[in-house]
């Protein structure tokens, strides 16, 4: 496994192994939605030794691996033995959801013999990679016990057609033009809608009586799986890179922390947060409370006070993880002309002075000195000042908790696309790094 590579790496200088990135072509599959990616993320901590505390219990002091999961969020770490209550923490964040296309509360609709699903966009997709694609469809039923479902239908169900090119004579010349509530509601069959369609399917998908699935958080996903590309095989095309190949980076990176057992000066932590696409305003994006919660449960329980949390705070790291632009080679010019990330390269540092990236010389030192101990090559990233800027947790996180913060991540072109790529060696030189960075 990945994980088992990235404590040797750590320590020498960087060689490809192609056992990351295969783990990672398999770890995408297994998350469509924010919820399985926890899920899965949850299975491999469970794995590693990592348990489960649920936030309703009272915590312990005990050293080892732990974790928080609450919907699509999930906040991990590891308490090395003889940690003090003002112990520092060294984090590692990234986001679990992508822009994608989401079912709404009646999504059963027709028109003109067509059965199709009623979907709104979620995030800043680029629209037009969801036309013509073989879309599945995932996330969670809720039941009338209060319960939660898993369900994932990963095959062709749904399709969103583009207008032939003899119905659209100028498509090509006047650029297409996509209406979000008429142009985008996929068909999944012929005839007539009927309330309940939908439901009665997923629900007998994933085995539960339809009369008791109450609601969902359902979503459309590409069923083509991960694939390398290129002469050499050097590319990584993927559905959601964005962000999954951080999840999975800190995912790798905190197991690999974990490995060093008492010997960590700092605890290490994995957050990976939901609704980053749409502004971390929620109870399980990085707006809210959770992260902060659970690093002061977690002073506590070792028996600290307000004292000991300020005095860990102060001490406390966090890497924010998320991809970034590479210089794409139609585009130029879209780019900070000396400023050219390339695929393969290894992690960007983002900056940016406006603090959409919380990027600052302290924290650019602490990463630099992670991947000189990993012997990862790193890159710069800014934007365009032609160009607004993106943002990232980072800001966020920095400010909700008062932590030096740094952003981070692999380039990658065609962003925000229901299919995006990167250089198929970047994601491990990403992971160790991060591996470094946690270890201290």
């Amino acid at each position: 496994m990945a994980e088992t590579k990235l404590a040797a790496m750590t320590a020498q200088p960087h060689v490809f192994d192609r056992t990351h990135t295969d783990d990672l072509a398999a770890f995408v599959p297994s998350a469509p939605s924010p919820y399985h990616a926890v899920a899965a993320a949850a299975a491999r901590l469970e794995k590693a030794g990592f348990r489960r505390l649920e936030e309703t219990d009272r915590w312990d002091a005990s050293a080892g691996g732990k974790y928080v999961l609450r919907g699509g969020a999930i906040i991990a770490w590891y308490v090395p033995a003889g940690a003090r209550p003002e112990t520092p923490y060294r984090v590692v964040g990234a986001h679990t959801d992508s822009p994608n296309l989401r079912v709404k509360p009646l999504p059963d609709m027709g028109s003109a013999g067509w059965r199709q699903i009623a979907v709104e966009v979620y995030g800043g997709p680029l629209l037009n990679s969801w036309l013509d694609r073989d879309l599945g469809l995932a996330g969670r039923l809720s039941l009338r016990d209060g319960s939660t479902r898993l369900v994932n239908v990963d095959r062709p169900l749904l399709r969103v057609a583009q207008l032939a090119v003899h119905l659209d004579r100028g498509v090509n010349d006047n650029g297409l033009k996509l209406d979000k509530q008429r142009h985008l509601q996929p068909l999944w069959g012929l005839g007539d809608p009927h309330e309940g369609d939908l439901v009665a399917f997923l629900a007998d998908e994933a085995g539960l009586d339809a009369a008791d699935v109450v609601g969902w958080d359902l979503m459309a996903h590409d069923v083509q799986p991960p694939a390398y590309l290129g002469r050499d095989r050097e590319l990584l095309a993927s559905p959601r890179l964005d962000n999954l190949l951080s999840v999975h980076a800190c995912l790798a990176a905190l197991t690999a922390a974990a490995a060093d057992g008492d010997a960590l000066p700092y605890i290490p932590v994995m957050a990976a947060f939901d609704h980053e696409e749409n502004g971390s305003e929620s109870d399980t994006g990085a707006q809210g409370p959770l992260l902060g919660n659970v690093l002061e449960r977690s002073v506590h329980a070792r028996g600290g006070t307000f004292e000991d949390r300020q005095r860990a705070l102060a001490g406390t790291v966090c890497v924010s993880s998320d991809v970034g632009h590479a210089v794409h080679p139609n585009y130029p010019e879209r780019h900070d002309p000396t400023h050219h990330p390339r695929a393969n390269g290894g992690p960007i540092l983002k900056t940016n002075v406006n603090q959409r990236y919380a990027t600052d010389a302290t924290g650019r030192g602490v990463f630099a000195a992670a991947c000189d101990r990993a012997g990862v090559p790193f890159q710069h990233f800014v934007s365009s000042n032609a160009m607004p800027c993106g943002t990232t947790i980072g800001p966020i996180t920095s400010a909700r908790l008062g932590i030096t913060t740094v952003d981070v991540g692999v380039p990658i072109l065609s962003m925000h696309s229901a299919r995006e790529l990167c250089g198929a060696d970047d994601p491990h030189l990403l992971a160790s790094a991060l591996a470094a960075f946690l270890q201290g």
